[in-house]
């Protein structure tokens, strides 16, 4: 098993796992308190829409799945906040849009698609520097905001109405909160695809809150779990030659099952 370290798409793969748990840990400690699974879902399925007209345009798909997420997460925002409109009919049209989108414009582009599969199923084992400076970058940004903004973010994840009687700039802020899951996802494509990206999202925060309430050690303990998840993941798909994103999903599903039924039986006790 050793040996595989030697070859640079392992090392790759290695290092793309950390950042996106990292990532995911921190964003998906706000999504699980907050209760926004869905709207996650919505952004990270529109997201295929950026992936479209990544290949349209001969840009990265990446690079394209960056703007029009951060995008449609804003428009979403926006839906909800200024036109009063109920946020599971906004999620429906958006997922459904940004799929319609991205289906239309790789059609639309002339040849082949290359790596398409990757972006929709993940394959982490594939993914390029260039990709993983991308991820550097979004990891950087995602914890410096963070960090600037933790007791203001805290606020409006626990009690919006506190936030606001507190004078915080809640609008501000919950969009910031969409912009920076929308960063996530994108980072999480490469590891496990559109389809699979809720459950990486959501899967360690949701274990970590089940042993504490506290934001800041709920993201410590996310981060190590998606770290823990997505390197066995990666070594069991290695060794069972299966797909790499699906392997680490099953991995994280299993682990919250798990620690589902620990509870159980520690309350019943």
């Amino acid at each position: 098993m050793l040996e595989i370290l030697g070859f640079e798409f392992f090392r790759n793969a290695l290092i793309a796992g950390v950042l996106a748990s990292i990532a995911c840990g921190i964003i998906g400690t706000y999504v699980v308190v907050r209760r926004m699974v869905s709207v996650s879902g919505g952004i990270s399925h529109a997201a295929f829409g950026g992936i479209g007209l990544g290949y349209f345009f001969g840009i990265d798909p990446l690079l394209g799945a960056t703007g029009f997420t951060v995008a449609t997460a804003l428009g979403m925002g926006a839906l909800q906040l200024r036109a009063r409109q109920q946020m599971d009919t906004i999620i429906g049209a958006v997922w459904a849009a940004g799929m319609a989108v991205g289906i239309l414009f790789v059609y639309l582009t002339p040849g082949f698609a290359p790596d398409l599969f990757s972006y929709l199923f993940g394959n982490i084992l594939l993914v390029p520097r260039g990709d993983i400076l991308l991820m550097g970058v979004l990891v950087a940004i995602i914890v410096a905001v963070v960090a600037l903004l933790y007791r203001e973010l805290q606020a409006v994840t626990f009690d919006p109405d506190y936030a606001t009687v507190m004078n915080l700039p809640v609008e501000r802020l919950s969009l910031l909160l969409l912009v920076l899951i929308a960063l996530t996802v994108v980072m999480l494509i490469r590891v496990v695809g559109i389809i699979l990206v809720i459950a990486l999202l959501t899967l360690p925060a949701a274990i970590s809150r089940l042993y504490t309430t506290r934001i800041r050690s709920m993201m410590v303990l996310a981060v190590v779990l998606g770290i823990a998840f997505t390197l066995t993941g990666i070594g069991l798909s290695y060794l069972l030659d299966v797909p790499s994103g699906a392997t680490i999903i099953l991995v994280s599903t299993l682990a919250y099952a798990g620690a589902l039924g620990a509870e159980r039986l520690r309350q019943g006790d």
